[in-house]
């Protein structure tokens, strides 16, 4: 009798590990985020929230801003560049289908290493909505270079652009959201804050600091009523690459992404990090395989995981020496 009960236990094991085994190779998020979106809320759910959107200007952001406005929120729309702002507006207000009106987007040109102006940059938005439901600190820089080939100075310039400038924006919005007791920061991280990649180690670091950071804040937030929600996107088709940082200060990467590459569409993924955001997850994993099971591999066998980048890590520097 125990013999049998014993198999039909292990048989109802096997049975429920091969369902998650089929919905995990099946899927292009992590099996959490896969479920919120079939049974969880839409983005919709967020309509006439305020959210502001930093790197709104293109790839994943902008992509963000066209969801978040075909939802119906409002949103303040930040980058450098005024007039791709602009241009995303003038989208967003089509993707609307009259959702929202031309007064319901703020665009607000940022720099994000300019930390001094970032005080000044809150109380504008505050002045003119009053208030900020979430912020998305999406804006960031790639980097593809080997590690020997770096000058420290471009781990600097990184560290400002996608660690220190989102904390110094976090930090000069924070006040109005405890003040409130309400709100949500949401961060574009990436899997390769998962894991370490070859032929990034800028941007690597960076990632991984970043998830440090604001895994530390979720925790001291949650009495204030503050979500923290940290999005790791993996490939994602966008002009990533052709802005990327390299070794040298002040040079770009400047090549295009192939159309014939495994990667994710900046569309696929804006709705799928509107998903996290709507149903407030801690942290979601975007990406089509063999990333994406790969980062379940690191986070469930760690040893074997990095014997397996250090294999497949020869086929990267290829690339990189190649130019690609």
């Amino acid at each position: 009798m125990f013999l049998w009960f014993l198999e039909v236990i292990v048989g109802l094991a096997l049975v429920i590990a091969l369902g998650w085994a089929i919905i995990l190779l099946m899927s292009d998020a992590d099996v959490s985020l896969i479920l919120k979106a079939k049974y969880g809320k839409q983005p919709a759910s967020l309509a006439g929230k305020i959210v502001w959107v930093t790197g709104a200007s293109s790839g994943i952001g902008e992509s963000i801003a066209y969801c978040l406005a075909e939802s119906g929120c409002k949103l303040i729309l930040s980058a450098r560049r005024t007039e791709e702002l602009e241009r995303v507006k003038k989208a967003c207000l089509v993707s609307a289908k009259h959702k929202v009106k031309e007064e319901d987007i703020l665009v607000l040109p940022l720099d994000l290493v300019d930390f001094n102006s970032h005080s000044k940059k809150v109380q504008e938005v505050l002045e003119y909505f009053n208030k900020v439901d979430i912020l998305i600190n999406n804006a960031g820089k790639s980097q593809r270079a080997m590690w020997m080939d770096v000058e420290l100075s471009v781990d600097q310039f990184l560290y400002e652009v996608d660690v220190l400038g989102p904390l110094s924006l976090t930090q000069a919005l924070l006040p109005h959201m405890i003040e409130r007791k309400q709100g949500q920061i949401a961060v574009v991280s990436s899997l390769a804050g998962k894991t370490g990649v070859s032929g990034m180690r800028s941007y690597c670091g960076a990632k991984h600091a970043l998830q440090g950071y604001f895994d530390s804040l979720r925790i001291e937030m949650a009495s204030n009523n503050i979500d923290v929600t940290i999005i790791c996107p993996g490939p994602v088709f966008s002009n990533a690459r052709l802005h990327a940082a390299t070794g040298k200060m002040g040079e770009e990467a400047g090549t295009q992404m192939d159309s014939s590459e495994k990667r994710m569409t900046a569309e696929r993924c804006a709705y799928l990090s509107c998903v996290a955001i709507a149903n407030n997850q801690y942290e979601s994993w975007i990406s089509p395989h063999p990333p994406l099971v790969l980062i379940y591999i690191v986070q469930m066998l760690p040893d074997l995981s990095k014997w397996f980048m250090q294999k497949i890590g020869s086929k990267r520097i290829m690339a990189l020496r190649e130019g690609k």
